[in-house]
């Protein structure tokens, strides 16, 4: 069912996409094994996948989506504080394990997001909107590595970044942000051009990311009123590029 709607997904990439950015060959949604995904007026263009691709070439992993609208046009609304605070994302949820990066292993799915949530920092090592103050940049979309896992405390079925409970010591990567949970701040810039969301990635060993399987997800999370147990919910779904989060792109 999936190729019958490529024609269809073309002309609306020469019409629409072309306007948002222009019709790139290098974006996620030309590329040969993609994921993608119909568009669906229903939904935010901006977090409307059309295609979501990993590739690599040797140690360096480019993760790219291509929405139905301009990818990163869209930030929260502030909410005042950090409980309750929401966060915007655009996450590749992976069948790597969270040991590939530095976590702890065998802890739930590991995940690259570029998220933008204005009401807290969550990067202290890096400035990006270069103020020479690295701890007001919240807004600005940026990197994290995070380990999903099912977390009932925010709803039926629901997904959570794991927390780390108060008597853990759990493995880190070098750059966590020192949040009780499996979240990593790296420093990788996330790139806009028009419908695309680009993230170039690099790993120490090429080995372990040969083959792994990888969809794409755009979604809402908001970080809870208590500011813990859970810290962060994921609490809105826009869009799943598989459908159904089955992973099934593979990285070559």
């Amino acid at each position: 069912m999936k190729s019958l709607l490529l024609t269809p997904l073309a002309l609306l990439l020469m019409s629409g996409a072309a306007v948002a950015g222009g019709n790139h060959a290098s974006h996620a949604v030309h590329q040969d094994g993609a994921v993608l995904s119909p568009a669906d007026t229903s939904k935010t263009a901006a977090f409307d996948i059309l295609g979501a691709h990993v590739h690599r070439n040797g140690r360096t992993v480019t993760f790219h989506m291509t929405t139905n609208g301009v990818a990163g046009s869209e930030t929260p609304t502030p909410a005042g504080s950090l409980g309750g605070a929401p966060v915007l994302s655009y996450v590749w949820p992976t069948s790597l394990d969270p040991s590939t990066v530095g976590f702890e292993g065998k802890t739930g799915i590991l995940a690259l997001a570029a998220t933008s949530h204005p009401d807290f920092d969550d990067t202290p090592l890096y400035d990006e909107d270069g103020d020479g103050n690295p701890a007001n940049d919240g807004r600005k979309w940026h990197s994290h590595w995070v380990v999903l896992t099912p977390t009932e405390a925010c709803g039926e079925g629901a997904l959570g970044v794991r927390d780390i409970a108060d008597d853990e010591t759990p493995a880190m990567p070098a750059t966590w942000p020192g949040l009780p949970l499996f979240l990593d701040s790296p420093g990788f810039t996330p790139l806009f051009d028009g419908p695309e969301i680009k993230i170039n990635v690099s790993f120490a060993d090429a080995d372990a990311i040969s083959n792994a399987a990888y969809d794409g997800v755009t979604a809402a999370l908001k970080v809870n009123a208590n500011v813990h147990a859970p810290l962060l919910c994921v609490v809105d779904v826009f869009d799943v590029a598989s459908g159904d989060l089955s992973l099934p792109g593979k990285i070559k």
